[in-house]
């Protein structure tokens, strides 16, 4: 199978939900996904996955129970595993997450917020 380039403007076009990770790559049992986020998320960890987040666009300032840290376009961030977290966007950002497949997006909480199987783009 070839290469095939991805455009990553071209792909967020397509996202008009927030909140709803979309596989945009895989390689070596990682996703590769895009989101739009808007608003306070659930504060949840998640027990033997790290998550990269990588704003592109906006501003995102990620929670956790002793600190912040707010991330802008080109930035990113790790999330260490069983780390909790609560992403917060007061304004749409568009990110790249990076984590391994399989990686439910509200970790150890579930719930109705929950996307069990992320669409492919």
């Amino acid at each position: 199978m070839l290469p095939t380039k991805v455009v990553l403007s071209d792909k967020l076009s397509q996202i008009n939900e927030h909140w709803h990770p979309r596989i945009v790559g895989e390689l070596n049992g990682q996703h590769v996904k895009l989101a739009k986020l808007q608003g306070e998320f659930i504060w949840h960890h998640h027990e033997a996955e790290d998550e990269l987040f990588l704003v592109l666009e906006g501003e995102l300032e990620m929670q956790f129970r002793d600190q912040s840290v707010v991330l802008r376009p080109g930035e990113f961030l790790i999330v260490p595993r069983g780390v909790e977290h609560r992403p917060v966007a007061a304004k749409e950002v568009s990110l790249l997450l990076f984590e391994p497949a399989g990686t439910l997006n509200t970790g150890n909480v579930g719930g109705d917020r929950t996307v069990l199987n992320p669409e492919r783009l």
